[in-house]
């Protein structure tokens, strides 16, 4: 029951019962689809020609209150942490698209076997034997989404492994970065905050790699700067980025504002956002500099980072387009996964 590799999107098989779906010796030993573990599986052809086209045909089917795709489909979403617009965005997505949510536990490191000290794989093979197909897992341990993977017939969609990767985050905000300026080609782009523990920048920066004459302005304190894996891959991928303290150095140039908020479940103490030391909130004074067209971006939650007068302005879709992208990103990959 082993799978060793990690299988892209690409080279998936549908996911189909053999004879009636009765027999489990059947179902536990076909073949599934590929798991979503990280973002650098997906190639740029394969967001632009697949993946962005399907979204956009999300948007319809949600315009036209959903469909019946992925009627008989089952999803279970395994979640170890919090979550409020990942858990929520998936679920919808497989009910605007007809299927079913067959389980789903939120904090799970409490309401679940793992508070009595049960092993992931454990876990992963119990969920097995409720016939899933897909199963949605997040989780406090980075990789522990490609442990599940090597063990799950389902396939397993990562929603956050620690401090690893958030792969379809990233890949609802560069089809945000898309829809808003046409092209991510020649994107100047600023990552501030807790870029040491923050999996969405790191995921997100797996995917900028993949494009051309892309910039980016990691701003963040000393102590919580880019890890030196995701620099490492900019470097190969020929993707020029700078490090700076203070935002206000690059809110002039930059198209995009990532912003992010301390990982305090990781361990990031709180840190202050306007001192001598460094410059990394967004407030008016920060919305002031920016270009006419930029856009302002936050994966959510946000705690001080962003001052709510922000949300007035045009620029602001953390709470708009970014959640909008994120359900049409979701609706297309399970679409995409495990539809005909």
């Amino acid at each position: 029951m082993k799978n060793n590799n990690v299988r892209v999107v690409t080279d998936r098989i549908p996911l189909q019962h053999d004879g009636d779906g009765s027999d489990l010796f059947n179902y536990l030993h076909m073949a599934k689809p590929g798991d979503i573990i990280e973002a650098q599986q997906f190639s740029r052809q394969w967001q632009e020609n697949e993946l962005f086209p399907t979204a956009q045909k999300m948007e319809t089917i949600v315009a036209k209150r959903g469909s019946m795709d992925l009627a008989g489909k089952k999803m279970i979403t395994f979640f170890y942490e919090p979550s409020t617009r990942t858990r929520a965005s998936f679920e919808i997505a497989m009910d605007m698209l007809g299927g079913r949510v067959i389980f789903s536990t939120e904090n799970a490191a409490d309401f679940s076997s793992l508070a009595k000290g049960e092993d992931i794989r454990d876990t992963i093979l119990v969920l097995n034997r409720y016939r899933p197909d897909v199963i949605v897992l997040r989780s406090k341990t980075e990789g522990d989404a490609k442990r599940a993977a090597e063990i799950s017939l389902a396939p397993i969609f990562n929603a956050g492994d620690g401090v690893g990767q958030h792969p379809t985050q990233a890949m609802l905000d560069v089809y945000t970065i898309k829809k808003k300026f046409g092209r991510i080609d020649g994107i100047s782009i600023a990552m501030a905050g807790d870029l040491a523990k923050g999996r969405t920048v790191r995921s997100l920066a797996y995917l900028l790699g993949k494009y051309s004459d892309v910039t980016i302005h990691l701003v963040s304190p000393e102590e919580l700067k880019m890890r030196d894996d995701i620099k490492d891959y900019l470097r190969r991928h020929n993707v020029f980025f700078y490090e700076t303290n203070d935002l206000r150095q690059v809110a002039p140039f930059v198209d995009v504002i990532y912003q992010t908020r301390p990982q305090k479940e990781r361990g990031t103490e709180a840190y202050p956002l306007i001192s001598d030391s460094g410059y990394f909130a967004i407030n008016p004074q920060i919305a002031g500099m920016m270009k006419q067209h930029s856009i302002i971006m936050h994966p959510l939650p946000r705690n001080e980072e962003i001052e709510r007068e922000v949300d007035k302005d045009q620029r602001a879709v953390y709470l708009t387009d970014q959640i909008d992208s994120g359900l049409a990103v979701r609706m297309a990959l399970l679409q995409m996964y495990l539809g005909k």
